[in-house]
Order: structure tokens, then sequence, then C-alpha cells
């Protein structure tokens, strides 16, 4: 018998209720007849505004503040920046391994190769020149963010 209380060895184990001649019953799905009116994609896209909330309204207020718009309320705007311009060594690789998988993905390179073939090599190249096309969003602890282009950020090559 094993640490855990079960036997492998097909000893006294007992029985799993596991049966050989036990049938699968099929279930067949349902006629276009027979199916429910409303279940069509189509019209299930132009019911979404039919919601009727119930029960706790407070906690359904506090639901739609994780939406799109309330994400964009949240959004430093680039002169109210309180984070440091420099990029950590921690973005920089984000970066570079982002990018370099990119162009490993045959994305359009911004500079000229000269003979290049390795793409983290490429995209370094990139980043001195500062012409990587991405953005550094900076969550803070409040939930509101930054975001930083790369030609914003200062660093150390």
């Amino acid at each position: 018998m094993s640490d855990d209380g079960y036997d492998y060895d097909g000893g006294d184990g007992g029985d799993f209720g596991y049966d050989e001649e036990q049938e699968v019953e099929l279930t067949e799905e349902p006629d276009e007849e027979t199916a429910a009116p409303n279940e069509d994609p189509e019209t299930i896209d132009q019911n979404q505004d039919n919601i009727v909330e119930s029960g706790d309204q407070d906690a359904a207020a506090g639901a739609k503040k994780n939406t799109v718009a309330a994400l964009k309320n949240k959004k430093i705007k680039p002169e109210d920046r309180k984070t440091t311009p420099y990029l950590t060594k921690y973005e920089k690789a984000r970066i570079l391994g982002t990018r370099a998988l990119q162009i490993s993905g045959n994305a359009p390179v911004l500079i000229d190769v000269e003979g290049m073939t390795d793409p983290l090599e490429i995209a370094l190249k990139e980043l001195k020149e500062k012409k990587i096309p991405l953005v550094v969003r900076r969550y803070l602890p409040d939930g509101f963010y930054e975001d930083w282009t790369v030609e914003e950020l200062i660093f150390h090559a």
C-alpha cells in the first residue's frame, strides 16, 4: 500500500466502481425545429441589452468598474507622470525579447540590417537607435498606469 492509501499492486484495494460492462449513454443534438428559438448566435448578440440585474445593486455597480472605459480613466497623462524615465533592466529584457520574437516571425525590421541574422542582435540595434515601436506600461500600486514609448526612455546600452 502506498502513502496515499491506495494499493497499486491489485491487492485489497477494494472496488472503485468501474464496470467494464457499463454502457455509455449518448444524447443526440436537438433538431433545429425543437431547439429554443432564441439560441441563434445572431439573436444572442442582439439581446445583450436585455440584461436584468438582480441581487445586491452595490455589487453590480462595482462589477461595472472593470470595463475598458474605467481602465482608460486610470491612465496618467504624460505631463503628470510620477515614475523615472529610465528603462529598467527588466523592461529592457522584456522589450528585447518581445521585439526579437516579432522579428523572428518576419515582422518588418526598422533599421539597416547590414547582414545580421540574429533577431536578438537586430532588436538590440533597434533599441540603441530608439526605433522599437513598443510602449512600456508601468502599473502603479493604486491601479493607475503610465505609458512610456521607447523613444522617451533613457537607457544605457
